[in-house]
């Protein structure tokens, strides 16, 4: 799944007029990057969730074969959010097939492949991209998963559960996997986020686990300073996120 339905309000008023996964990034939107990456790792169907200047997207996955069926999940009276959007779609997903989320505004070079392999190989509920990146909100992790957050601007840390060893405090990356048995778990309804979903799970003594890359660039397109940085790159090296 493809996480596609925000308003794009930090891109300012490139965001007002379009869609941040019609937004050209090397010569390719964002959403034909990540799709097309999707379809590398193995998918056989890419669900997009919809909301803001939908209609620009529809028509967009209508008119350009993309390597992959693709499905839109249409959240017509308000983006729903991380948590929201994924239940909201469930009903297009297989039942036995593992599922795996990424942010349309992630540009990732490392292997999903590699991701998957982790998720399915283990005994987690969900496997999440993490890194070592100064960011102001971090995910806790110990040495069996998931155990807490903390908000740098805040000061705020809060452990879901107590922690058993060493912590780490990562930043997540906006891409994870799941077993299709979390919609087994997911009790929220409505507008949540889905990092709220593994918390409350991960205190409830699921296993949610972190993944580190070996390698692979990382790139955020969320506002027009990233966004400059990602198409400098491409340009410079084409070839980048290959």
């Amino acid at each position: 799944m493809i996480l596609a339905a925000g308003l794009g309000t930090r891109l300012g008023a490139l965001g007002g007029t379009t869609p941040k996964a019609l937004i050209e990034v090397g010569g390719r939107t964002l959403l034909e990057r990540v799709v097309r990456r999707l379809a590398t790792a193995g998918a056989t169907r890419v669900v997009v969730n919809v909301h803001h200047h939908a209609g620009q997207i529809a028509r967009f996955v209508a008119g350009h074969d993309l390597g992959v069926e693709v499905r839109l999940s249409r959240e017509d009276e308000q983006p729903l959010e991380t948590g929201g959007g994924l239940w909201h779609a469930r009903a297009l997903f297989a039942a036995d097939e593992t599922i795996l989320v990424h942010n349309v505004d992630v540009l990732a070079g490392f292997r999903l492949e590699a991701l998957l392999a982790a998720q399915e190989g283990g005994a987690s509920l969900a496997t999440l991209v993490v890194q070592e990146r100064d960011t102001a909100r971090r995910l806790l992790f110990d040495e069996v998963g998931l155990c807490g957050r903390e908000d740098r601007r805040t000061g705020e840390r809060r452990e879901v559960r107590p922690p058993h060893g060493p912590v780490r405090a990562l930043a997540f990356g906006g891409i994870h996997a799941a077993s299709p048995r979390l919609f087994e778990w997911i009790t929220e309804r409505g507008v949540f986020r889905i990092v709220d979903v593994y918390l409350r799970l991960a205190a409830a003594g699921h296993v949610i686990a972190p993944w580190v890359p070996d390698g692979g660039r990382w790139l955020e397109c969320g506002n027009p300073e990233r966004l400059a940085a990602a198409r400098a790159l491409l340009e410079r090296d084409p070839h980048a996120l290959d």
